[in-house]
């Protein structure tokens, strides 16, 4: 049986379904070339979200972590960045908005191909479905110190979302723009809390964390895998392979640089909020609003309230981008035969996947909506379906890790470097992937696992129905 994942480095489907530029380049009826560098780098940025993660992973990981949170956020880089400089090995010579789902299905054995497509599309999807819970949250929160009345969960759910897809609908550079501002003014508001911090205590240094005083060796693996939630993600300006300009150059780019961007400022931040916490003698790990806590400590309460304005936003921008990539994962899977064909259809004047993501929106929206109604809170729809998109991510990037050294044998550049870069970011992954399941997590957490099971086995069998029947085969 042929299937998706035998595809060669052309992209798949006619060439009626798919369009192609002068050049031959396939674009799939989406608009070519109109991202710049910048624009692309947004998208990748915008999927982490870094202004969420001072404000709700960093005190999630400290909880567990204590005074190694910041070694756990150094950690936790060093591993995304081999996992980047291995997708960067792909992107310097293929580009499609499939990214890592083509990037493995090159050649991986075609079943392989598909988990990595159905997985990548969840990690999308249960990211966008997360940072929706987290802003609903945050939301509820800027109301509540604005003395105004909380609106609805629910209502705030799907305002969010229907406005993401909106965006994402109408226009991808007006979304990428969009995205870049949003991040760019959220994070230099957080910077500078930082920098008073730093110069408010003085010297800057806190002998109890670089001592790691009390940080237990399981504390320091539940922090890690909490500190690689925040970089999931940083990955997708692959998905923008027809609308980038220079794609084999700018994605590449982009996953490297916002890989390192976001390390560094997380790693910091990570260091500096505990420190502020120890300044006044508070636990950061219990904080509901810890930049506020943390604006209070440097002198300026007033930017507080800003950094919870800007998280609120930097969410939106999350769920935005969450929608973005995962509309166009969704597209070339249609066009290789794993999704439905009506999901293949691009906007005739806007050149944006509207089918798709209508899809993809409405699926991220719809388990927060069914949580909200049960009263669940933002921070545990964030932790719940944050976790559910890790398995996604963790799954993908170790697959596509693995075929590293065989995709680049086959351009002739594989060289023992290559071999141990491969090596060294599947370990990464591993371990990630067994810091999640080992211990066996408490109440939901332990169902998400067999939810993944089930989600992928329904996948694959989509994938084995379609190639009986032909339509997963390529042209």
């Amino acid at each position: 049986m042929v299937t998706p994942a035998q595809s060669s480095e052309r992209a798949t489907g006619s060439p009626a379904d798919r369009g192609a530029s002068a050049s031959g380049k396939p674009h799939y009826g989406l608009r070519q070339e109109v991202l710049s560098a910048m624009e692309t780098l947004a998208q990748s940025v915008s999927t982490m979200a870094p202004t969420s993660t001072p404000a709700v992973t960093i005190p999630l990981a400290c909880a567990l972590a204590g005074n190694g949170t910041w070694l756990a956020y150094l950690l936790a880089t060093i591993a995304v960045l081999l996992v980047a400089l291995c997708i960067a090995s792909f992107a310097r010579h293929s580009s499609s908005p499939g990214s890592l789902y083509i990037y493995a299905a090159k050649v991986l054995p075609p079943w392989m191909g598909a988990v990595v497509a159905w997985s990548l599309l969840l990690a999308y999807v249960a990211s966008g479905s997360s940072v929706i819970g987290g802003f609903y949250q945050y939301a509820t929160l800027v109301l509540l110190r604005s003395r105004a009345t909380p609106a609805s969960a629910v209502l705030l759910t799907l305002v969010v979302t229907a406005i993401s897809m909106w965006v994402a609908w109408r226009d991808v550079k007006v979304s990428a723009r969009l995205m870049l501002w949003i991040e760019a003014l959220s994070l230099l508001t957080i910077l500078i809390v930082v920098v008073l911090v730093l110069t408010h205590h003085g010297s800057g240094w806190d002998r109890s964390q670089i001592r790691l005083e009390g940080m237990s060796g399981s504390g320091l693996r539940l922090g890690l895998v909490l500190a690689l939630f925040s970089f999931v993600g940083f990955e997708s300006a692959t998905t923008l392979g027809a609308e980038a300009r220079n794609p084999l150059r700018t994605i590449p780019r982009a996953v490297i640089q916002s890989s390192l961007l976001a390390g560094a400022i997380f790693i910091v931040c990570a260091y500096t909020e505990v420190l502020g916490f120890h300044m006044v003698g508070q636990d950061l790990g219990t904080s509901q609003a810890p930049m506020q806590t943390l604006a209070a400590v440097a002198g300026a309460p007033v930017l507080g309230a800003l950094i919870n304005v800007g998280v609120l936003v930097s969410l939106f921008a999350c769920t935005l981008a969450c929608v973005t990539a995962a509309s166009r994962v969704l597209l070339l899977m249609a066009h290789n035969g794993l999704a439905h064909t009506t999901l293949r259809n691009t906007h005739d004047r806007h050149e944006t996947p509207s089918p798709a993501i209508v899809v993809t929106g409405i699926a991220a929206a719809l388990p927060v909506v069914v949580l909200a109604a049960r009263g669940a809170s933002g921070l545990d729809v964030y932790g719940w379906l944050g976790s559910l998109a890790t398995y996604g991510f963790i799954v993908t990037y170790a697959l596509v890790c693995i075929a590293l050294p065989r995709y680049m044998r086959g351009h002739g550049r594989v060289r023992v470097t290559t071999r141990i870069l491969s090596v060294l970011a599947f370990v990464a992954m591993l371990l990630a992937l067994v810091g999640n399941l080992y211990p066996v997590p408490e109440g939901p957490y332990g169902k998400l696992p067999y939810i993944y099971l089930v989600y992928l086995a329904a996948g694959l069998l989509w994938f084995v129905v379609a190639g009986r029947k032909g339509s997963a085969s390529p042209s």
